[in-house]
């Protein structure tokens, strides 16, 4: 609304400047064309771009005749132009304004982004291969270009404000990343989200490590640095640099078909009750457990483990292969 409002203005301001400029020079053509006052020109110069049907102040000579022909098409295509750019280009903005809304407002199960800085803009390229649609939430005005050249759903305005998130869907959404990089904001935003919506998935960004304890209190459910993230992911690419490859590759878009994913097992399973030997997990799909989340607690499941509903499955496998487990887990990728 706010990025509509700053267009709006500026196209305004056009079309308020450009009739001083053409009185201006229809004023001084006749002064020196045909050696008018300056009252009698700019009266002239009123009467033609007005296009009133006045007569001529004086008899014309026939410079001046073809200098009123020039201005009168001049002040004819600037109103036939001028309204036309600003009616069409404000419903223009406004159909686009309020189909994004239509489509924000039937999102279920989406991730709300709050802030399209550097950090931001890197989630928003790792969600891209999520199933799950984002609403970027940001301030500034200016950023509005970059978020329709990316076609993205975005709202402009503080998320701090209920409203604003309340517009974004957050008591449908399933999560909530906060990258902005001011702290202070950081924490009051999570303090909101957590009261519209107890079950959000809240993921912050923490500049000082010591705020993160703060933002836990909040409600947030985890909380990350993103110097600190760097800071061992450059440790262990020197330590280890195959092994951090590999998990830039199965965890990022590593450019070859092969993903790590968290699957949920459903009620309706057919693995519950099964040892993951037994299910032949591997034999059926394809796909490869690599770790399993159960009651908060992360293990390596063998061959005899028994396999529960809801167990987080970490598994590593290609698109159709993880496909093949959607159907036994019951979970679809991309849906946890």
């Amino acid at each position: 609304m706010f990025a509509n409002l700053t267009r709006m203005n500026r196209r305004v301001l056009a079309l308020i400047v450009i009739p001083f400029f053409l009185f201006a020079i229809g004023t001084v053509g006749y002064m020196l064309i045909e050696g008018w006052s300056g009252f009698d020109a700019f009266y002239m110069t009123a009467i033609t771009l007005t296009t009133v049907g006045f007569g001529e102040v004086r008899p014309l000579t026939i410079g001046g005749r073809m200098f009123t022909v020039a201005l009168l098409v001049a002040g004819v295509a600037f109103i036939a132009y001028g309204l036309e750019y600003l009616l069409t280009a404000n419903l223009g903005d406004t159909w686009r304004e309020r189909r994004m809304m239509r489509t924000i407002e039937n999102l279920e199960n989406h991730v709300i982004l709050c802030g399209y800085g550097r950090v931001g803009q890197s989630a928003i390229t790792s969600l891209k291969n999520s199933k799950r649609q984002v609403v970027v939430l940001e301030k500034d005005v200016e950023k509005t270009a970059v978020l329709e050249e990316n076609n993205l759903l975005y709202l402009i305005g503080d998320a701090t404000k209920d409203e604003l998130l309340q517009q974004a869907g957050i008591d449908r959404a399933w999560g909530l990343l906060i990258c902005t990089g001011d702290d202070s904001r950081n924490l009051f935003i999570v303090l909101s989200a957590r009261a519209l919506n107890s079950d959000l998935y809240i993921v912050t960004r923490s500049v000082d490590a010591e705020n993160e304890r703060k933002m836990r209190r909040a409600g947030a459910n985890r909380v990350v640095s993103p110097y600190q993230i760097g800071g061992q992911h450059m440790a262990n690419i020197v330590i280890r640099p195959h092994v951090t490859d590999f998990f830039d590759v199965v965890t990022l878009d590593g450019g070859i078909e092969l993903w790590v994913e968290e699957l949920v097992i459903s009620e309706t399973s057919p693995l519950i009750g099964k040892a993951v030997g037994q299910a032949n997990i591997r034999q059926e799909t394809g796909v490869s457990i690599i770790a399993m989340w159960r009651e908060g607690r992360s293990t390596i499941p063998d061959a005899h483990t028994i396999l529960q509903a809801n167990d987080e499955l970490i598994v590593i496998g290609t698109r159709d292969q993880l496909a093949k487990m959607e159907k036994l887990t019951g979970i679809e990728v991309g849906q946890l």
